[in-house]
């Protein structure tokens, strides 16, 4: 068998994994998050899958990557990446644009929906955090809150991005900044916490 033909197996059964043990998150009495055992299974059968089919695979095994988020239920737009090192933690709550990438050393931590608009990368080591506490109740209950990266936006290397941050169109957010709600567009944010520093414009 051809390994076209093996990888088209893989995808065929991973789609059959997702249609049996697809999840969703419900929300308790109280107001927080509790995932479905569904959910948690589909969770560690999608971990399984990535590190045995993906994470050792080198930056030119692309669409095989791409492929196995798609089976999985994540959206995913023509001419992007997401390297092997990349940890998602839910496909289906990730998003990404045309031309848009996740470094190596992503974490992708959706808990609730990441967007990626076109044309933005996500660097190195950088944390996308679509989940909290809530310190003010002795019970510590989950929060998750979704996070937008705009188009033409740049997250630098190792920063962290906040649960319900809008990283806002030609954002550029910079290498360990600490950033949370809302951005003003074509700006540079430095800084913990993240502060704007100046403007930024295409030289051409």
């Amino acid at each position: 068998m051809s390994s076209g033909a093996i990888c088209c197996s893989l995808f065929s059964e991973a789609m059959n994994v997702r249609g049996v043990l697809l999840g969703s998150v419900n929300l308790a009495p109280s107001g927080a998050p509790s995932f479905s055992i569904k959910n948690r299974i589909m969770r560690v059968i999608w971990g399984v899958v990535w590190l045995v089919l993906a994470r050792w695979t080198p930056k030119s095994f692309r669409r095989l990557r791409i492929g196995l988020l798609r089976c999985f239920g994540a959206e995913i737009g023509a001419k992007c990446d997401v390297r092997g090192s990349v940890r998602v933690w839910y496909p289906p709550n990730l998003t990404m644009e045309n031309r848009t990438i996740l470094a190596e050393g992503v974490n992708c931590y959706n808990m609730a929906h990441i967007t990626i608009r076109e044309q933005t990368i996500v660097s190195q080591g950088a944390f996308l955090c679509g989940g909290t506490h809530d310190f003010a109740d002795r019970a510590y209950p989950l929060i998750t809150k979704p996070i937008e990266i705009g188009p033409f936006a740049w997250v630098a290397a190792e920063a962290f991005v906040g649960p319900g941050c809008r990283v806002s169109e030609g954002c550029v957010v910079g290498a360990r900044a600490v950033v949370f709600g809302e951005l003003t567009p074509w700006s540079v944010y430095a800084g913990n916490p993240a502060t704007r520093v100046k403007s930024r414009s295409f030289q051409n």
